[in-house]
């Protein structure tokens, strides 16, 4: 890893989504660092199921983790997104790419990308869109990058690496849409009985 030139702010979402961004980020000789930033994530055991496979991964993989405990349920439950935003993933994705900006700006990275770019099942132009917004506003440097060709390997490399692979977006709200709601409460409860 010597040979590698830059550093880029990684926002991840969860684990498994990172495997295929680190991978290509390295390919472009740039080392990522982690930064696991997502109050969307509900409920807490979650959110905190999600931080230690990113750890995990980090560890795996040789990459920093960064993380930040913010955890707002209340704004997924609520109608905060009324009026400002499209809809709920719209604020999701800008809240969360405004903090990552910031903190990349605050932690010396001159640039950032997002892991929300490898998902298949995320709204990617508004992401895009989330994070150019962010950059701008902040002064730092947005990396588009569009990782989706690689989700499926990043999903193996997942599975291989004994990652869990999470079943819904995040939010109280994907979890209550998710067919897999009621495993995913009962393995949590399992898990500390």
């Amino acid at each position: 890893m010597d040979n590698l030139e830059t550093k880029i702010f990684l926002h991840a979402c969860c684990g498994p989504c990172a495997e295929w961004p680190v991978s290509e980020l390295r390919n472009e000789k740039l080392e990522p660092v982690i930064y696991y930033y997502n109050p969307n994530i509900h409920p807490h055991f979650e959110w905190e199921r999600r931080l230690e496979n990113v750890k995990k991964l980090g560890e795996i993989k040789g990459v920093g983790v960064l993380f930040e405990k913010d955890y707002r349920e209340e704004k997924w439950t609520g109608q905060a997104w009324l009026g400002r935003y499209e809809t709920r993933c719209h604020m999701c994705y800008d809240m969360r790419m405004q903090k990552v900006a910031e903190e990349a700006k605050a932690r010396g990275f001159s640039i950032f990308t997002t892991t929300l770019l490898v998902s298949i099942y995320q709204n990617h132009e508004a992401v895009r869109e989330a994070a150019l917004r962010a950059a701008d506003r902040v002064g730092v440097q947005f990396l588009y990058r569009d990782f989706r060709d690689g989700y499926r390997k990043g999903q193996q490399m997942a599975r291989e690496d004994g990652l869990y692979r999470q079943k819904y977006c995040g939010c109280i709200l994907s979890l209550e849409e998710s067919d897999f709601r009621d495993k995913i409460y009962a393995g949590f409860e399992g898990s500390n009985g």
